[in-house]
């Protein structure tokens, strides 16, 4: 995949803040010929596929725990170029630092449309607790034993969310468990 080793990116934490979120690089920096990227089922290499589908990608983000800018668990860091588009329900989500994993990863993950993302991230806000947090990180490892939800129907990644009125994607089904019938207790 070439140097550097490692992805970093910048991403909205607790209150909006923005840091650098960092990954193992999983895709190549192709560009057609008109310097625009490749897509990312095209850029993803064999071992970024491999490394993503066992979620070895994200470890590098316990740097990111060790530094303050996250928790192992809380809702997923976005990128900043989302902030504009999210309802103020949604904006709640950045009331709580980011994580690793989350109730939304645990439910579903990249198979769930981005308005049930959302709706679980803020469930998970609502009901936070240490109980609910030690919960996630036992479902977190059979999700990545059992490596569900990893993309998004045909895509290599999920797609980029457009706002609420463009966000209607719908996944399948079977991909996507109701977690509004699992309880947090």
């Amino acid at each position: 995949m070439g140097s550097p080793v490692f992805f970093r990116d910048t991403r909205l934490g607790r209150w909006g803040q923005p840091f650098t979120l960092w990954k193992f690089k999983t895709m190549r920096d192709e560009r057609d010929s008109f310097g625009q990227f490749l897509s990312d089922r095209e850029r993803l290499t064999p071992i970024g596929r491999l490394l993503r589908s066992t979620s070895l990608d994200e470890l590098p983000q316990f740097w990111n725990v060790l530094r303050g800018d996250m928790s192992m668990v809380g809702p997923r860091p976005l990128l900043p170029q989302y902030l504009p588009l999210y309802s103020d329900e949604q904006k709640r989500r950045h009331d709580v630092f980011p994580g690793i994993t989350g109730w939304a990863q645990v439910n579903g993950r990249n198979a769930l449309t981005w308005t049930r993302k959302f709706e679980l991230d803020v469930w998970y806000v609502d009901h936070w607790n240490l109980l609910l947090d030690l919960r996630i990180l036992f479902m977190t490892a059979k999700c990545v034993v059992l490596r569900t939800g990893i993309s998004h129907g045909d895509e290599a990644t999920m797609p980029f969310f457009l706002g609420e009125t463009n966000s209607s994607v719908m996944c399948d089904a079977a991909d996507s468990p109701d977690a509004s019938s699992v309880s947090a207790k």
